[in-house]
């Protein structure tokens, strides 16, 4: 691995670590299991956030809209996965399923930033301007699901101009075939650097001047 992070100017990007996705009992956990069991997804995330906390790097969680009753009356244009939380409420407020992972808890000096209702965590939200006053032009993208909230905002990352890295065994999909398109089909060509969380973690962790 070649890149290099600032520390002080880089950003672990966490995506929706909720209870639905990522413990047993959640509404998408059976669907999200094999792939995560089989990349060792939560202790990569573990990693990956304890280290970053660690070594000084920014924290940043971007939570999915938590549904609650009423969202999404009378819209015209709901995407898939939109239907799908108001058919099932995934997510729901003031739910346990609508929680952070136990894990994954917010701690002092990390950054949550305002739910986004698609999938980009940028879109119609205040993460670009939390990323730009604390100083960040590197951001690594973990979290659930890699083909829609991660692609979509490491995509938007690119579009505004920041270093965007995919760390593929700290994200997981619903299927092989959506992993695969996600980090090897897409994923090289929007993201500056596709890494292991151990190699990302070993980075953050060497000695900067």
């Amino acid at each position: 691995m070649t890149e290099t992070y600032d520390r002080r100017r880089t950003a672990v990007l966490l995506v929706d670590p909720y209870n639905d996705f990522l413990s047993e009992g959640g509404q998408v956990w059976p669907r999200v299991e094999p792939i995560a069991n089989q990349i060792g997804l939560l202790d990569n995330l573990r990693s990956v956030v304890s280290t970053a906390r660690a070594t000084g790097v920014q924290v940043m969680f971007v939570p999915h809209h938590r549904w609650a009753p009423g969202d999404y009356a009378n819209w015209d244009h709901l995407a898939h996965g939109q239907r799908y939380q108001k058919e099932h409420h995934n997510f729901a407020r003031n739910s346990w399923g609508g929680e952070f992972h136990p894990d994954f808890q917010p701690h002092p000096g990390d950054v949550v930033a305002a739910e986004h209702w698609g999938q980009s965590g940028f879109a119609n939200t205040d993460l670009d301007l939390q990323l730009k006053q604390h100083g960040v032009t590197h951001v690594a993208v973990i979290g659930l699901l890699a083909d829609t909230c991660i692609e979509s905002t490491a995509r938007f990352a690119m579009e505004l101009g920041y270093h965007v890295t995919l760390v593929r065994d700290a994200t997981a999909a619903l299927t092989p075939e959506r992993m695969h398109a996600a980090l090897e089909l897409n994923g090289p060509t929007y993201a500056h650097a596709i890494v292991t969380a151990s190699q990302l973690t070993t980075t953050f962790q060497k000695r900067q001047p």
